[in-house]
């Protein structure tokens, strides 16, 4: 069932349309103008509204144009008994998904409706689908208590809608890829392909042609053109990891290929102009490579006009509770377990310096998951090199006496004030159920 508006000034008119919507079992409103459409309009959200073209108080376009204003995502269908082209355009140019003369049979009309809803609901599930990535993958999915992440996702805001070029660095298993990511899915090419190759683990003879393809015959074994990885991101993000291991070769053509926009493929006379937003990200200190000649220095300015550093987990020791229980959260749902962290697991947790950062603590969760025989992961449930870890020291905002349910309480008030208290995505984000999520409100006392 829809919600509908039907305008039309002739009371018959609209009344015969309103009562056949009704039988379908639609609920439907009704206005006798455009003064009338707009005071329904501010009321209500409609899914579909069908005006008549001329009306006393101003026409269908005008009502077309309140619709738009109000909500953008409802279909407008035009309906008139004068036809013309001119007004037709110009009433598809405005955004009324149809147009259609009122002598039309009435199947038709209904056929219309039905498109015109079907439509409305795909797009819906479509923004949906897309939200859904940008909790999981964009910066809503993140989780930053230290001050030292809050820095990071702050420029990474800032950052992503620009289209910039940017370079990241960090140790292994900070998460580059997660920020290339995060990146990717706040930008405007967020409906488009994001594409990832790590330059070191390609071997050098094949890196060239993975990255900008070839033609057929272009060397023994080619028995048919591929395309590289700058075609296939073509209007989204090729994100380039370790690309400090990338030949020095390579380095002058990704140089000119980042200068002109344009590729060519291994075999090929013509050059192909691609639109991809390059992310570039490295463990290594690259300015000791250029000054070591292995890395060219142009092609870095060319990498670096935005530059990310993320920082160890040893240097943001308060996000290691939120991170530890959100890998707790999603390895117990995949391995269909109801399991939680022991306060003196955390403490373990803290102590440890993490050298292999955020991807070593997902790996030892996961194993502590499987491992434990109870519903809570214990200290003898971590790795034995975790367990044993003597204490770091207290860390900048996370005094020794914080608990875990005062750092969860923290993170899930953080999340919601993201989400603007929308407890469906905040429980998304935090990867658990809207009922898990009502019932830590209910624990903690807070009122949202």
């Amino acid at each position: 069932m829809a919600h509908l508006l039907v305008v039309d000034d002739e009371a018959s008119a609209r009344g015969t349309l309103a009562l056949l919507l009704r039988k379908r079992g639609h609920h439907v409103a009704e206005a006798d103008g455009l003064a009338m459409a707009s005071k329904r309009l501010g009321e209500d959200v409609f899914d579909l509204v069908i005006t008549d073209l001329k009306m006393p108080d101003g026409d269908g376009l005008d009502v077309l144009r309140a619709v738009k204003a109000h909500v953008a995502g409802t279909e407008v269908i035009v309906l008139t008994a004068y036809a013309g082209w001119r007004t037709a355009k110009e009433a598809i140019r405005l955004g009324a998904l149809d147009y259609l003369e009122k002598g039309d049979e009435p199947d038709e009309l209904h056929h219309r409706i039905d498109k015109a809803l079907a439509e409305r609901a795909l797009r819906r599930e479509n923004e949906n689908l897309r939200e859904q990535l940008r909790v999981r993958y964009g910066l809503a999915g993140l989780i930053a208590l230290s001050p030292a992440m809050h820095d990071v996702l702050d420029l990474v805001e800032r950052v992503a809608p620009t289209g910039a070029t940017v370079l990241i660095q960090g140790e292994s298993g900070t998460g580059k890829e997660v920020i290339a990511k995060a990146i990717h899915h706040a930008s405007r090419r967020a409906e488009r392909p994001f594409v990832a190759v790590n330059c070191g683990a390609v071997p050098e003879t094949l890196l060239e042609s993975e990255l900008f393809g070839f033609t057929r015959g272009a060397f023994t074994g080619a028995v048919a053109s591929k395309l590289g990885l700058f075609e296939e991101a073509d209007g989204g993000t090729l994100f380039l990891d370790e690309i400090a291991e990338m030949p020095a070769a390579l380095q002058v053509k990704l140089l000119r290929t980042l200068q002109s926009g344009e590729i060519r493929r291994l075999g090929a006379t013509q050059s192909t102009t691609t639109d991809v937003r390059v992310i570039a990200a490295t463990n290594r200190d690259v300015a000791a490579l250029i000054g070591e000649g292995s890395f060219r220095e142009d092609l870095f300015y060319r990498l670096n006009v935005i530059q990310v550093v993320l920082p160890p987990l040893r240097e943001r020791r308060e996000d290691i509770p939120a991170l530890a229980e959100h890998f707790v959260t999603r390895s117990a749902a995949r391995l269909g377990r109801d399991v939680r962290l022991m306060p003196e697991t955390v403490e373990r947790l803290l102590r440890y310096p993490w050298p292999g950062n955020v991807r070593e603590l997902e790996n030892a969760i996961e194993r502590a998951v499987i491992l434990t025989r109870g519903d809570g992961v214990t200290p003898a449930d971590l790795p034995p090199h975790v367990a044993a870890a003597l204490p770091l020291g207290p860390s900048p905002g996370l005094p020794r006496q914080t608990t875990l349910a005062e750092t969860e309480r923290s993170h899930i008030l953080q999340t919601l004030e993201r989400f603007g208290g929308n407890h469906s995505a905040a429980a998304e984000a935090l990867a658990i159920g809207r009922t898990t999520l009502w019932r830590k409100l209910k624990e903690y006392g807070i009122d949202r």
